[in-house]
């Protein structure tokens, strides 16, 4: 299984990635919840462990936004917080299971597979094409297409555009465009995203003669067809 963990303790992070990758799983770890966030609209995972307790986005906020989003995938709190009440506000938020600190890796195992195979039972084929109006992105051959015509983009490119796809008509902002295509969770002093749009703009547009990407001012910019007269 791909595993998403969110987890502050960086001993405890440690530990849990390498039972789980001697297990045979393939694990990305992430220390803030509103990386961890970023993350998932990304990219698929099998499977979400969850702190209660993160930086940036706290466990409960980051389960809330996965769900709005569409996030499907079973999720796991492993959390000190193990109340009654804790209990019942993770569940409610969207978690699939509940497993408190200090815990028994085997327990943590067994949960997890059992996550898994319920998740199996009701699943539903994975998404490998993004489409909006008659623009189409299938992720498994990694190409791109407008009204049936063939657009070659490059890699940069291509992940912008995913991100775009997957939020139509939603404002990306510049610092999600720098975590998801690039990895970077700081404000660099570059125009690398600016460059980027502009290319994948006249491969998307120029050829024919509309606009599908709008610069939201002061916020980022924004995947939409406008109508005429539309600002």
């Amino acid at each position: 299984m791909k595993i998403l963990l969110v987890e502050d303790d960086i001993n405890l992070s440690r530990y849990i990635e390498k039972g789980l990758t001697e297990a045979g799983n393939s694990v990305q770890s992430v220390d803030n919840g509103r990386h961890a966030l970023s993350i998932c609209l990304m990219e698929q995972f099998d499977l979400a462990i969850i702190d209660r307790m993160l930086p940036g986005l706290d466990g409960l906020s980051l389960v809330k936004a996965m769900r709005a989003s569409q996030i499907s995938i079973p999720i796991l709190f492993l959390t000190s917080l193990g109340g009654i009440d804790d209990r019942v506000d993770g569940l409610n938020a969207g978690a699939d299971d509940y497993l408190t600190k200090p815990f028994a890796f085997t327990e943590l195992l067994a949960r997890l597979s059992a996550l898994s195979r319920r998740a199996s039972a009701i699943s539903t084929p994975n998404i490998y094409e993004l489409s909006y109006g008659d623009l189409k992105l299938n992720l498994s051959e990694h190409t791109v297409t407008r009204q049936g015509l063939p657009l070659r983009l490059q890699h940069k490119e291509f992940r912008i555009l995913e991100l775009f796809l997957r939020h139509p008509g939603k404002v990306i902002t510049r610092t999600m465009l720098l975590e998801h295509v690039w990895d970077i969770h700081f404000e660099p002093q570059t125009s690398v995203v600016e460059t980027h749009i502009s290319r994948l703009r006249q491969k998307l547009e120029k050829p024919f003669g509309d606009q599908l990407i709008h610069t939201v001012r002061g916020a980022g910019y924004k995947l939409e067809y406008r109508t005429e007269g539309q600002k």
